[in-house]
This record gives C-alpha cells, structure tokens and sequence, in this order.
C-alpha cells in the first residue's frame, strides 16, 4: 500500500535539504517530496504578494502528481502552499501552516504602506539578510561559523550539518557560497504579502491547520488573530521559536503528523 503525498515547501533561505530529520520522521507516515529550493527559478522571480512563487509550486503540484496531496509549509512555505491551495483546491487535501503567520487588518495595511514608501526598520530581518555572510573556504569552515550563533546552537548537530551540505554550493572564485542568495532572501522579507486577509472573507476550500512555536518572534510581529480565524479549532503551538522545525525536528514532525490527521478527519466526516 503507497503512502499518502506531502509535498513540502520550505522556509525563506532555508532549502528543502535543511528538514532531512523532520522528513525522516514524517516518512513513517508519507512520501515526502519537496522542491530542493524556491525563489531561484528565473521562469518564477520573487514579485511583490509572492504571487508568481505560488504559481511555481502550484505548477510543480500539477505538473508531478495525478492524485491530491498534502501540502505542509514552513514560513513562505506555508504562505506559498495556502496561495497554491487556493488556486487548484481539487489538487489538495489539506494545508499545514508550520509558523506561517497571516497579515490581515491594520498591520496589512501597514505592510502595504511600508512597501510603498519603502521604509525598513533597522529590525526587519531584510537588514540583516542583505549584509549576512555568503562566502566560506570550505564546508566545515561554514559549519563552525554557524555552530557559533546562538540561533543555530539550539539545532541538533545533524540539521546543521544538513543546513551546511544542502545550503552552500561551490563558489566561483573557490570555496563555498550561500545556494539560497542573500539577494534574493532579502528580495523575498520585502515582498511579503499583504493581500492575504481576503482569505477570510469566505470558506476556505481545503482544511487548513496551524502549528506555530511558542516563542515566536515572527508570530508575535504578525499577530495571530487573522491565522486562527481562518483554521478555527485546528491551531497548535509547541516549545519553540520560528524554526522550531530545526530545532526539534522530532516534536514538530509529531505535531504536524497529529495535525494532518485532524484536518483530513475533519474532512472525511464533511
């Protein structure tokens, strides 16, 4: 008997490889597949609503799979699968938003106006996205460099080494670079969408859950009103901040198990 399909979306600079210890958990459960990573396809430049990175995974949806899958997200992940969910529900059973806060009300608005003037705050993460580091001598020079950071510390070992082997490609003068550009992450903070709260104004097509962390910096700066109206009961938190998938891949793959399973009952019982 096959396993059901989940396709998954990943995180802003993050490629799919990072989540190797979350999928092999998920994998009990699922065929997980992935595209190894977004926003680097000339055909899909990032654009202001991500409008045409949700076309490149709802055409990787089409293109690769005759049946409907489970669309999971980490981030712009999530944003990407519920813009895609959207568009072609009969090709979905459900969407799990893994800390993919919605903007909607006044902070839309304000995210709408900060994009026009184009105002930064010195906190926003596109500041420090555009000066990161992206160039190393070799792997492991990069793997201490990171192991250093108070943000990569709390990842098991593995999803380091993982983030280092799937995050960096050759660099053309010698050594190793960012494969997720800091261009284009930084092109990605600036162009978050602003339109989502139109979501809310109907029933959404295919159940959606959330599962978000606890210590979220991203969720407390987007606000969860406008997210669990839209998923209603099917909304969960775990110890964790924003990346709580690296930093307990074990937990969040459980989590994210349970949730699927609610949201595809849920369905059935529909």
């Amino acid at each position: 008997m096959s396993l059901p399909i989940l396709h998954f979306a990943h995180a802003n600079s993050y490629p799919a490889g990072t989540y190797g210890v979350f999928f092999e958990q998920l994998r009990q459960h699922y065929d997980v597949r992935a595209l190894p990573v977004h926003a680097h396809n000339p055909r899909f430049p990032v654009d202001d609503g991500w409008r045409k990175l949700a076309r490149e995974l709802r055409e990787e949806i089409e293109q690769r799979y005759t049946e409907p899958v489970i669309l999971v997200g980490h981030s712009m992940g999530g944003i990407l699968s519920l813009m895609a969910a959207r568009r072609r529900p009969e090709l979905v059973r459900c969407v799990v938003l893994l800390d993919s806060p919605i903007v909607a009300g006044w902070r839309a608005h304000l995210l709408r106006l900060s994009k026009f003037f184009r105002f930064e705050s010195r906190y926003s993460p596109s500041v420090t996205s555009a000066r990161r580091r992206d160039h190393w001598p070799d792997q492991e020079a990069a793997y201490r460099h990171y192991a250093a950071k108070t943000l990569f510390a709390a990842w098991p070992q593995q999803v380091l080494r993982d983030y280092v082997q799937h995050g960096l490609v050759p660099g053309a003068g010698g050594g190793v670079r960012l494969r997720f550009s800091r261009e284009t992450e930084t092109a990605v903070y600036r162009t978050i969408p602003h339109h989502l709260g139109r979501l809310l104004r109907q029933s959404y097509p295919v159940p959606v859950g959330f599962v978000g962390g606890t210590d979220s910096v991203e969720c407390r700066v987007a606000g969860l009103e406008a997210t669990r109206r839209l998923v209603g009961p099917h909304f969960r938190q775990i110890p964790g901040g924003h990346l709580f998938p690296m930093e307990s891949p074990v937990p969040a793959a459980q989590a994210t198990h349970q949730m699927i399973g609610e949201l595809l009952q849920g369905r059935a019982a529909a």
